[in-house]
Parts: structure tokens; sequence; C-alpha cells
């Protein structure tokens, strides 16, 4: 599951990800340290030229053909095993795939005393890397949002959760942003997934709210604790 993340580093060491023009290579993008669920977000993907460009949306999918913003299920993570049979999410895999940067997320596990424990899961020196997304417009609503794709949890991640969003190999992105790659070859893609070089540690409960401040007390470590990094 991916239900906060961060995007901290740097715009100018995000960018070195994509293949972006020149006019997106230079852009003021304040640190993000708790980004959650409906808020505005910032995702790769293709223009109508082909080139990779770089949009912004709402982080909980909205389908071309809904009628409502706000769905009564959560739309901001699509279960990779099968998104591409669901309604909400099928024209997307077919035609609005992404990448959403990143440099890190939480996962909670319960408290001894019945709390929700943040761990930050992210690779070494918080090195930027892409969620593998999905997008959609909505001509009515006159919404652009976006989904993130999770799969099972793999070792180290399974310690603190049995998901975990699928951080996309670099080498992948371009098949992955193509629409003309076949649906059953991007979902082939999914399997090249960093989740075995992430580590993790706790942080304070303080990240438990989205309305926290935006700072970088979210992200350190409190005292080490079995199963952290």
């Amino acid at each position: 599951m991916c239900g906060r993340y961060t995007q901290i580093r740097p715009w100018r060491e995000i960018v070195r990800l994509y293949r972006l023009t020149d006019k997106f290579k230079e852009r003021n993008t304040a640190a993000r340290y708790n980004i959650a669920p409906t808020q505005e977000v910032l995702f790769i993907n293709l223009d109508r030229d082909g080139n990779q460009t770089v949009s912004g949306g709402r982080w909980w999918l909205v389908p071309h053909w809904a009628k409502e913003v706000q769905s009564k299920y959560p739309m901001f993570n699509a279960r990779s095993e099968d998104a591409e049979k669901k309604p909400s999410f099928r024209d997307a895999y077919k035609s609005g795939r992404c990448l959403l940067p990143a440099d890190g997320w939480y996962e909670w596990t319960k408290g001894e005393d019945g709390g929700r424990d943040p761990w930050f899961v992210h690779l070494s020196d918080l090195a930027p890397f892409s969620f593998a997304g999905l997008w959609a417009y909505n001509s009515t609503l006159e919404v652009t949002s976006c989904a993130i794709l999770t799969a099972a949890a793999v070792a180290p991640i399974n310690r603190i959760h049995n998901r975990m969003p699928i951080a996309l190999e670099h080498s992948e992105y371009d098949a992955w942003l193509d629409p003309e790659t076949p649906v059953i070859d991007a979902k082939a893609l999914l399997s090249h997934n960093l989740g075995p070089e992430f580590s993790f540690h706790r942080v304070g409960r303080a990240v438990n709210s989205s309305k926290t401040v935006n700072d970088p007390s979210l992200i350190e470590p409190l005292t080490k604790q079995p199963g952290s990094d």
C-alpha cells in the first residue's frame, strides 16, 4: 500500500530520471514531506507528440466517466494484480500510464499502545525514484488525477506491511509510458520493481496527520527498533 509519500530531493536531481525537454528542467518545487491522498501531485506522462512531460493532478484517480470527484472507494492505489481488468482503472491502464517522482513513502504498524507507528521507507541517500502509476482526465468534472500501482511486499518491506507501491526500474520507464506497449506487456514490466533495494526506519507519529507542518523532522529516525534498517 502507499498512503503517504515524500518528494524531497531538489528538482534538478529528480529530472535526471526522465527525458524532459528544457522547459521542464528548471522549476521551483518545495520539498514535500507528507503527501496525502487527494492532494495535488506531479507525474510524468507523454504528451500528444510522444514527449515526456510533467503534469499535475489529484492523487485519487477519477475515471473519465465518473460523475463525482470523490468516490466512496479508495482510488489512490490500484492493485497491479488486476487493475487492468477493473472498470475504474482499465482505460487508464491502456493509454494513461504514468510515473510519479518520489524519494520515500510511509507504512504503519500497530504500536504496543494500540496506536499507529509510522515507518519511512527509502533508498540509500534518499535517491529519487518513480512509482508506476495511472492517470486520467475527466472533462465533465475538469479534473486530472492519478493513482499508484501496488504489489505484494517483498523483503525487507514485508516486515512492516504486506503490500508496497511499485517503484519501477529506470530501464522500464519508456516502455511503461508508451501507449503502444500492449497491456499484457506493460503488466509484465511491473515485476521490475526496486523493492528489495529499500530500507526503512521508525519515525514519529506526527506524520500520521496530513495537516502536519511540512518539516524535515517527519523523516528523522527514532531510536532503533527491531526490524528497522
